[in-house]
């Protein structure tokens, strides 16, 4: 080989290193279109919905696949939803410099992007998981990047308790996963998640009011005012309070469980009574935050108890 076509396949070589050097920063652009906090907590409890379908470990391939499947799957419904309100994003703090508000990237790109993520992991869950898993996992897809997303949440102010159902199915999804069927265990933790979701969501709501309320989106707190909104928060809380005891009350955990759940609802209840007689934005903006760590461990506790059940 001739020094000159050494240094010709050299620098091809460090042209296409170039290349790929400069398409990184591109494609790091993309990976806020998945939400990958809410991407993470649905991907969570679909996990622990694996883990309490049977009494020994779940296969690692499995493992691999159903989380690969799923993240993917959630990622892309969150980037449909952020390319359908990326008019919406753009005026509120909260949203504003995500992807797309920014031009970081383009619609075309979101588009074509989400396309290419759901489908590769509609396609992991079809072949590597099962059918069924697969049929479950597009339908939370449609339910929350369609029918919440474009139909529900402009519509109505009880949005966030319909569109809940499509958060809520992590759980169902890891446990047909694992056991290619829908039980009533998966069917309770979904009921959790599901009572869950509008207090948490609401209380984001209160505290960011003004910027639905400037977009026009027809949030609770925007159309029937802080006090009936805390008042809802409360009533939630209360079914979510009665819900989360129906694991330990049906045999489904121990007392490892019990335990933690009755300390996580009290703190809840504690946080939510305050904001009902003292309300202000701050302790509406801790009430959500201790939401979201609320719900990650009353899982861990489902999990933990299903390992080491006393």
């Amino acid at each position: 080989m001739t020094t000159q076509k050494l240094k010709s396949e050299l620098h091809m070589h460090l042209n296409v290193m170039g290349q790929i050097k400069a398409l990184v920063p591109r494609l790091k652009n993309f990976f806020p279109l998945c939400k990958p906090r809410v991407t993470s907590l649905i991907v969570f409890t679909a996990l622990i919905g694996m883990f309490l379908a049977t009494p020994s470990m779940v296969p690692l391939l499995l493992l691999i696949a159903t989380t690969l499947g799923i993240a993917f799957a959630s990622g892309a419904a969150a980037a449909f939803n952020c390319l359908i309100e990326h008019k919406i994003d753009a005026n509120m703090a909260r949203t504003r410099a995500r992807p797309l508000p920014t031009g970081q990237v383009s619609s075309n790109e979101t588009m074509i992007f989400a396309t290419l993520l759901g489908s590769a992991g509609l396609a992991i869950l079809y072949f590597y998981v099962n059918p069924l898993t697969m049929w479950l996992t597009l339908a939370t897809f449609v339910g929350y990047a369609v029918i919440y997303t474009i139909f529900l949440k402009p519509a109505t102010p009880m949005n966030i308790v319909i569109g809940g159902a499509s958060g809520a199915m992590p759980p169902i999804l890891g446990w047909a996963a694992v056991t290619n069927t829908v039980s009533p265990e998966s069917l309770i933790m979904f009921l959790i998640i599901f009572a869950w979701t509008p207090p948490h969501f609401w209380a984001l709501a209160l505290y960011r009011r003004e910027e639905y309320a400037k977009v026009g989106m027809p949030m609770l707190p925007v159309t029937h005012g802080e006090n009936f909104t805390l008042l809802h928060i409360l009533l939630y809380t209360v079914i979510l309070v009665a819900v989360s005891l129906m694991p330990y009350g049906l045999g489904m955990s121990g007392v490892i469980y019990l335990c933690s759940v009755l300390l996580l609802d009290a703190i809840f209840m504690a946080y939510v009574i305050k904001l009902y007689l003292h309300y202000s934005d701050a302790l509406a903006k801790r009430t959500f935050r201790y939401s979201i760590i609320y719900l990650t461990l009353l899982f861990a506790g489902l999990l933990i108890d299903h390992y080491l059940p006393l």
